[in-house]
């Protein structure tokens, strides 16, 4: 499941990036059975057929999977961060104390 799982992930194009892992890895990407197989084929070999239905689950998982991450990247980004509310003139205590290098 794993290496099906990697496959998934290395022909998914990221939206970062708008390439896939491989591309950027290796400059080529993996041959995977959807390239290969032919729907108006008369016949295929069963144990390829359910590689390929395996397969496009795991690809249709982790890409369910990285748009949830995404999302929630998205939500919580930079939320614990609070701007400081500092003004000229005013009276705010300034601390040296996890400073180690001063």
């Amino acid at each position: 499941m794993i290496p099906s799982l990697e496959l998934a992930y290395e022909t998914l194009v990221h939206s970062s990036t708008g390439q896939t892992p491989a591309i950027l890895k290796r400059g080529w990407n993996a041959r995977i059975p959807e390239d290969t197989l032919w729907k108006d084929l008369i016949e295929i070999h069963p144990t390829a057929f359910s590689f390929k239905i395996m397969l496009d689950k795991v690809q249709h998982h982790s890409k369910e999977r990285m748009n949830d991450a995404f999302d929630y990247e998205n939500q919580n980004l930079d939320k614990s961060d609070k701007v400081p509310d500092i003004k000229v003139g005013g009276l705010d205590l300034v601390s040296n104390l996890n400073f180690d290098n001063i």
